[in-house]
């Protein structure tokens, strides 16, 4: 465990990607395969279950520290993170050690609170293996004061580092900023293995253990993969028009751009599988689509987008309407006949149960175009290729996209592997040019990490008639703002916390503390002046929403300083963006 803190504590100082890295390799190297297992588990960002609430944390730190709890309240405002935030007074009073944890004997000695009847539990000098395995199920399971005196014994022994990484894997909240791209390679510098091989095998899951470690460690496989897992996904990077004159059009095949879920469709055996991008296995959500998939060959893995289009419609739905099925394992017929899915399949990976991705583009839609032919299913269909007689051509695709439910254009060199992961050059995506309205900011709230300190998170408004949208239900707008117009009411709609410069965001904090209106806990309500302008994928329609509308990934464009609130976009403008 304590190896493991330290790795935690030098991968936050580690400065640049070949650091980290080579940080990596080493606790690989040194650890134990068990401990290895669990680590690898950890900094793959498997771990999310929570065991126990944050605030039950934070009544336990104010018992054992003895500070007021206004102190603890401002504490996290600054530092961002309740698990960092009692690691830190801890350490500050007396219970914890310093950020270098400690060691040896005369732990526990001379601090506030502690005496020769606390108990120095075993498990601090465990494994991590023991810590994963049975110390945190065993906290998580006591009673709440058996829970509380446990804890407290830990922290009263724990360094500062071992603290702060205990409290998080109780919250659920570890993460630690190293993506699993960076930790695959990490683990094939250590191993002298392939990437591709080491990213093929932990898709699908990975079970903690040191047999775990070692097969994925062990030289290429000589028989079967497990039926049901998944290769890792190629993926997209955004097209530079600039770059298209060098290259001739005929080497290129372009398609839609669904606005779906992506997902690779597995038949092995006598078994189906579905597989999102984000390696969660969606099974139960499509009971439809697996049944339309029995009658393909054993072996044979497919990757495309999954998408709610009925047999008689010329373009799929929304995809509000898919959401409908995402999380449901069992849903109801009602639900099947109202949302059918279709799987739009680009790619063939595997056939007959070898892999095909080292095989040419071209190839592998020659062999999916016909497989598909022989099974005839409104279900599962090849994806539509767009003709190309000249780049202007790929132009005219994308401004015809939204017309037909997709979000853009893809374009995928016919010569190009199916490789992993974000290969530039292979495959690009052309999207759509984001729609974009004026908004009036209206609440704002702290950021978390290193923008705990600064209000970062914003919700922003449009204007609304009080007549149309029901008086009761208008947000009072204060200020000069909301005298203009009888009637006129902001309501909001949308939240965003990217797109202004960090000089932007230490402005518009400084703003927002002199024009509070009001507080709702750790919310602010301004006054109705500043507008910003946000860009968005898409705009539908939303019953669960005040506005009565919702949209895909607002962001922040600019700070609208030429505009006053008043000139602000309304709600019939977002409405009007809605496609008919």
């Amino acid at each position: 465990m304590r190896q493991f803190c330290q790795l935690y504590g030098q991968l936050d100082r580690d400065a640049g990607t070949l650091a980290r890295i080579a940080t990596l390799a080493s606790h690989f190297e040194a650890a134990d395969p068990a401990d290895a297992a669990w680590a690898l588990h950890l900094l793959l960002g498997k771990q999310r279950r929570r065991l126990i609430t944050a605030r039950r944390l934070r009544l336990l730190a104010l018992r054992v520290t003895g500070l007021p709890d206004w102190l603890l309240e401002a504490s996290h405002a600054q530092v961002g993170d309740t698990a960092e935030t009692i690691a830190l007074l801890l350490a500050g009073s007396g219970p914890a050690r310093g950020r270098d944890g400690g060691s040896g004997e005369g732990r526990g000695e001379g601090r506030a609170g502690a005496s020769a009847a606390d108990p120095a539990p075993a498990a601090l000098a465990g494994s991590l293996q023991h810590w994963m395995e049975q110390e945190i199920p065993r906290l998580a399971g006591l009673e709440e004061h058996a829970q509380a005196a446990a804890l407290e014994a830990h922290w009263r022994h724990l360094g500062c580092d071992e603290v702060l990484v205990l409290n998080k894997l109780l919250t659920g909240a570890f993460r630690v900023g190293v993506g699993p791209g960076l930790v695959v390679k990490a683990l094939a510098r250590f191993s002298g293995r392939e990437e591709s091989l080491l990213q093929h095998r932990l898709m699908g899951g990975f079970s903690p253990s040191a047999e775990a470690f070692a097969a994925l460690l062990a030289p290429p496989e000589s028989g079967t993969v497990p039926p049901s897992r998944p290769y890792p996904f190629l993926l997209a990077c955004p097209l530079e028009p600039e770059r298209l004159p060098p290259w001739d059009p005929q080497g290129w095949l372009a398609e839609w751009k669904w606005d779906g879920i992506r997902a690779q469709l597995i038949r092995r055996g006598d078994e189906t599988f579905l597989w999102s991008r984000g390696e969660e296995l969606i099974n139960g959500s499509f009971p439809d689509l697996l049944g339309a998939a029995h009658p393909l060959p054993a072996g044979t893995v497919l990757d495309g987008e999954l998408l709610v289009w009925p047999a008689a419609a010329a373009h799929p739905q929304p995809f509000a309407a898919l959401q409908k099925r995402l999380g449901q394992r069992r849903p109801s017929a009602r639900l099947l006949s109202e949302a059918p899915v279709a799987y739009v399949v680009y790619d063939l990976l595997e056939a007959d149960g070898v892999d095909q991705r080292q095989q040419p583009l071209a190839l592998r839609r020659q062999r999916l175009e016909s497989l598909l032919a022989d099974l005839r299913s409104a279900w599962i269909r090849p994806s539509s290729l767009l003709p190309l007689g000249g780049w202007h051509d790929l132009e005219r695709w994308r401004r015809e996209a939204r017309a037909v439910g997709a979000e853009g254009v893809m374009l995928k060199a016919l010569d190009s592997p199916y490789a992993s992961g974000r290969r530039r050059g292979l495959w690009w995506k052309h999207k759509l040019d984001p729609f974009h309205l004026d908004a009036v900011l209206l609440y704002a709230r702290n950021g978390s990490g290193r923008r705990a300190n600064l209000y970062t998170d914003y919700t922003f408004g449009l204007w609304s008639d009080a007549e149309a949208l029901g008086a009761a239900d208008a947000e009072p707008a204060a200020g000069p703002a909301g005298a203009i117009g009888s009637g006129r009411k902001l309501v909001s709609f949308a939240s965003a916390y990217s797109g202004l410069s960090d000089a932007e965001l230490v402005e518009l904090d400084r703003w927002i503390r002199r024009h509070t209106s009001e507080r709702f806990g750790p919310v602010r309500a301004v006054q109705p002046e500043l507008v910003f302008e946000l860009a968005f994928e898409g705009v539908q329609r939303s019953s669960r929403h005040k506005s009565g509308i919702a949209v895909r990934f607002p962001r922040i464009a600019r700070w609208r300083r030429d505009k006053p609130a008043a000139e602000a976009d309304t709600l019939a403008s977002a409405l009007a963006l809605i496609p008919p």
